[in-house]
């Protein structure tokens, strides 16, 4: 190996990451990515999210296997347990924030 290579990607800072989707409990569609971003997108993305009371969660390997498809696409099957599991933590966010658990 090359002693003066360089792999400026080891060295890369980590920049923060973020995905939001939309998803209609009662109609037939999958979850839709509406945004995607890393960096001060990423960060633009959570705090519109907060400005509006929209539940954040985090999961860093759903974000990059989300990172890899395409806004307005809609969720792929091979997603769908994982995202599951962050619709019941949004719906349990929603609960405790309802009198009465709704």
């Amino acid at each position: 190996m090359n002693a003066r290579y360089y792999d400026a990607r080891r060295n890369a800072p980590v920049r923060p990451a973020a995905a939001a989707l939309a998803y209609d409990p009662v109609g037939p569609e999958p979850p839709e990515i509406v945004a995607l971003g890393r960096g001060l997108t990423a960060e633009e993305i959570v705090r519109i999210a907060r400005e509006h009371d929209v539940p954040v969660h985090q999961d860093a390997g759903l974000v990059e296997a989300l990172a890899k498809l395409e806004v307005g696409r809609s969720l792929p099957r091979e997603l769908y347990a994982v995202v599951a599991e962050v619709l019941a933590f949004v719906y349990a966010v929603d609960a405790q924030g309802t009198p009465n658990g709704g």
